[in-house]
């Protein structure tokens, strides 16, 4: 029953489109979320890219969107829809939604799809595009080091892809630098937003011990569960993600890594309006304005921030990457010498993880 409300909304959005009454054109642009757009965190910031496509091109375009899509046969329903609705270009923002996005791009090669953070490109019509979101691991995995008591970290993740295991690395990493006693604690929760299940893994990292925690989930559950244990005597920091999450500041919320798709689908709508648009596998960070720290509040001492906003410098100009060696895998064989930095290759497949970690990388 949901799903059919769902299909008849998407029905309803979709005849609207075509031409305006003074006769010109428009291109519609479609979006499919996984979360809802007020999940406050990864939905929420897809949205915020499409109202700015409609904000730099006014009534050339037409933006459509449908939220809480489940990844699987419901998503490759709802993307054929939107392209039987006349869609011009339509991006797929979640992981899962790769298979669904290529099976109906084959069936509609006039049509541009646009899958976030997948890696499968399998007809002319299909471009990928992600961010590297472990640019901003880097900078607060530092001030994670530094601001935690325990030496415990905790880190909730989504599912065991490259991704999220890249995001781990990097924010272990830089913390570890700064802390070489500070420990990681990975929760899997298999899931991108469940506000239920990421209150009950931060919950219990809390009782753990951990003092400082990281997510790679959508919702704001996490910063509640960190601002409850605070009310209680807690002493717990915790980091906005995906969106500012700001709410949450200035503490439990010290910092935030901020997904800002704005500038990419502004880019490719354009292109597809004036013909430039070709097949392209993007991979945005900090020097493209994809992934950008949010404010890091007065809680963090000013050393400690100047040291991040350095960090955050450096990696913009190009001067810095985060996964430069000397780095071994956790079984002690090195993976990249003095020096080295890793290729784009070897982190789209990374599926281990790094000396010092404890646990391990789930099948």
């Amino acid at each position: 029953m949901r799903f059919a409300t769902l299909l008849a909304g998407a029905l309803s959005l979709a005849v609207t489109g075509g031409a305006f009454a003074d006769g010109h054109e428009t291109t519609k642009v479609g979006f499919v979320y996984v979360g809802p757009i007020g999940d406050g965190g990864w939905t929420f910031q897809h949205d915020q890219g499409r109202l700015a496509v409609e904000e730099a091109y006014g009534d050339k375009v037409e933006t459509v969107y449908q939220e809480n899509v489940p990844e699987g046969a419901d998503a490759e329903r709802v993307i054929t829809q939107m392209a039987l609705g006349g869609a011009d270009i339509i991006f797929t923002t979640s992981f899962g939604y790769m298979d669904p996005t290529n099976n109906v791009a084959a069936k509609f090669p006039d049509v541009k799809f646009e899958h976030a953070t997948g890696y499968r490109r399998d007809h002319p019509n299909v471009s990928t595009y992600d961010a590297r979101f472990y640019e901003g691991r880097a900078v607060i995995g530092h001030i994670a080091g530094h601001m935690t008591e325990t030496n415990k970290i905790g880190y909730i993740a989504s599912f065991p892809i490259p991704e999220v295991i890249q995001g781990i690395n990097s924010a272990y990493m830089h913390a570890a630098k700064v802390n070489p006693d500070v420990e990681m604690v990975v929760t899997w929760v298999y899931t991108w937003f469940d506000p239920a299940k990421e209150a009950d893994a931060a919950r219990a990292m809390i009782d753990q011990g951990v003092d400082v925690i990281m997510q790679h989930t959508d919702s704001t559950a996490p910063q509640a569960a960190a601002q409850e244990a605070n009310e209680n005597g807690g002493r717990v920091f915790t980091f906005g993600q995906a969106s500012d999450m700001a709410a949450f500041a200035p503490t439990p919320r010290i910092a935030s890594i901020i997904d800002d798709w704005s500038p990419y689908y502004i880019k490719r709508v354009g292109e597809l309006m004036d013909g430039t648009y070709e097949q392209t596998a993007s991979w945005g960070g900090m020097p493209e304005g994809e992934v950008v720290i949010g404010e890091i509040t007065e809680v963090v001492p000013a050393e400690v921030k100047a040291e991040a906003e350095a960090m955050i410098a450096a990696i913009t100009d190009g001067s810095y990457h985060p996964f430069t060696g000397p780095i071994n895998k956790q079984d002690g064989t090195a993976w990249l010498a003095d020096g080295e930095v890793a290729d784009d290759g070897a982190l789209a497949t990374m599926d281990f993880y790094v000396e010092g970690m404890t646990g391990d990388v789930p099948n």
